[in-house]
């Protein structure tokens, strides 16, 4: 759940800009010069410090320049489009530290010793915040630090699922020759399976000091998604507007399959919890201003623009101004480009506060300058490889996409509603249409394994875990309950060895 562009995803540096086919030259105009426009802090060719002087001459029509922005809105979106040839896979997680002695979370010192230590190893650039160590980067890679010390991989853009594997692996043998030294492990699972939420450390991080105190106004279970849950994401890439609709709608539509495929979430505070991906389910309380299933993507007239006008809506967390978070929560982005935002009045929006403000919507497909697959719990290392296995197999490979389309065309967004409720409960055993969502899901796991063959880079084998799931029709999270139940004689400890990286 990265929230700033400079530290998080794993397109996030990768900023080739490149012309796609879309409806006005214009924004091609704008998106050919994103960067140019970043670097000097100018929005759109309206350099902020001149507006001041500007509106003192009445020369500049407020309403005008809204309109102005919505075009640089749709142009940063517009500027992820990327020949075939230029697609890659970014792969993000998240996993919980722990105290091999009594499985208590990482602290804060702990995790500072950790980043210090991969640092001179392993000859990581640090990401401080003050005086305190948040991040580390190396190349297009980075590590990051979730709000409550979850420890994220953000994977440079990769070519192929052997890269993203060996990236994963790569980065996992490094923090566990540094964590071991310390008496620390690491679990891969999708929701804290023992702690309590006092019990978790905050992380200094002035954003998330904004986030905690906004999000118990607008959902019951933001800080527990904050502090207590972990996921593995892909980012994936786009040709053209069409083709971001496409995926976008094939994304949504699967979501839930891909929740229960990957669900691993069924303990809470040391016991079952009634669900097989607690993860999922705390997303329906969190703030359902900015997560959800989008229905309105499947609408004729979704594009970018129309993105852009929901992205405007979502309430803002805050502002970035002189290395400071100036705490701008609940409020609109529409009175921020008229210059109206009470927490900074007569100020104007620079293109990395879009960026960022992009980054605080947490629907499960989120649009950026690529797509980001959101639907899934963090997992054991070989589900960190299988997750974007899954998703490259459908989205990066035309016939498999298209199968996906049409077989998802006559689904209503009841029944796609539906599908997101009951998945996080009930898994590959939702009811859907005249059987179960584990037959949907066996056709889709074929498809995805399909595609990957026609890529020719011989990937298939990462899709064995998931085969074996929708064989079975059991997820991880129903094995976990039944070791729960049975060897480990109801008690949850072993499942942080079961899970160890």
């Amino acid at each position: 759940m990265a929230v700033m562009s400079q530290t998080g995803s794993s397109h996030r540096m990768h900023f080739d800009t490149i012309q796609c086919k879309v409806r006005h030259d214009w924004i091609h105009s704008i998106a050919n010069n994103m960067e140019a426009l970043k670097t000097k802090g100018i929005f759109f060719g309206i350099c902020p410090s001149s507006w001041n002087s500007l509106k003192a001459t009445k020369s500049l029509n407020l309403g005008a320049v809204e309109v102005q922005y919505k075009r640089g809105h749709q142009a940063y979106l517009v500027s992820g489009c990327k020949p075939k040839e230029k697609w890659r896979i970014g792969t993000e997680h998240e996993k919980f530290g722990f105290e091999f002695e009594t499985l208590q979370p990482m602290k804060y010192e702990q995790i500072a010793e950790l980043l210090y230590g991969i640092s001179e190893r392993f000859d990581w650039e640090k990401i401080m915040e003050g005086d305190k160590i948040i991040g580390l980067k190396q190349g297009k890679q980075s590590i990051s630090l979730e709000p409550g010390g979850q420890f994220e991989l953000s994977g440079a853009p990769l070519e192929t699922l052997h890269q993203t594997c060996a990236e994963v692996n790569s980065h996992l043998y490094q923090v566990k020759a540094v964590a071991e030294e310390m008496g620390i492990g690491f679990l891969g699972i999708g929701f804290q399976p023992k702690w309590e939420r006092k019990d978790i450390p905050i992380m200094p991080k002035g954003r998330y000091e904004i986030m905690r105190n906004y999000m118990p106004k607008v959902g019951s279970l933001g800080l527990d998604m904050m502090f207590r849950t972990c996921t593995v994401q892909v980012n994936l890439d786009f040709d053209s507007e069409a083709d971001m609709i496409r995926k976008f709608r094939a994304g949504l539509a699967l979501q839930p399959i891909a929740t229960a495929l990957f669900a691993n979430s069924p303990f809470t505070e040391g016991k079952p919890n009634g669900f097989l991906s607690m993860r999922s389910q705390i997303w329906t309380d969190t703030d359902n201003h900015r997560a959800g299933m989008l229905p309105f993507v499947f609408d004729d007239s979704f594009g970018f623009e129309q993105y852009v006008d929901y992205a405007l809506d979502v309430p803002m967390y805050f502002v970035y101004r002189k290395k400071k978070y100036i705490d701008c929560s609940g409020m609109s982005f529409r009175d921020f480009m008229s210059g109206k935002l009470p927490c900074l009045p007569g100020e104007y929006p620079t293109l990395n506060d879009w960026e960022n403000h992009l980054t605080t919507i947490f629907p499960e497909v989120r649009l950026k300058r690529y797509l980001e697959m959101r639907g899934a719990d963090g997992g054991p290392w070989r589900r960190l490889c299988a997750l974007p296995a899954f998703w490259v197999g459908i989205l990066y490979d035309d016939a498999s996409l298209q199968s996906v389309l049409d077989m998802t065309a006559d689904w209503t967004p009841e029944e796609r509603q539906m599908l997101r409720n009951k998945v996080p409960k009930f898994g590959l055993k939702t009811p859907f249409r005249d059987g179960l969502l584990k037959h949907v899901a066996q056709a889709v796991v074929k498809l995805a394994k399909d595609g990957l063959e026609r890529r020719g880079y011989k990937e298939t084998g990462f899709l064995n875990e998931m085969t074996e799931v929708v064989r079975t029709g059991v997820t991880p999270a129903e094995k976990l309950l039944e070791l729960y139940h049975e060897k480990w004689g109801q008690s949850v400890d072993p499942v942080f060895e079961e899970l160890l990286y």
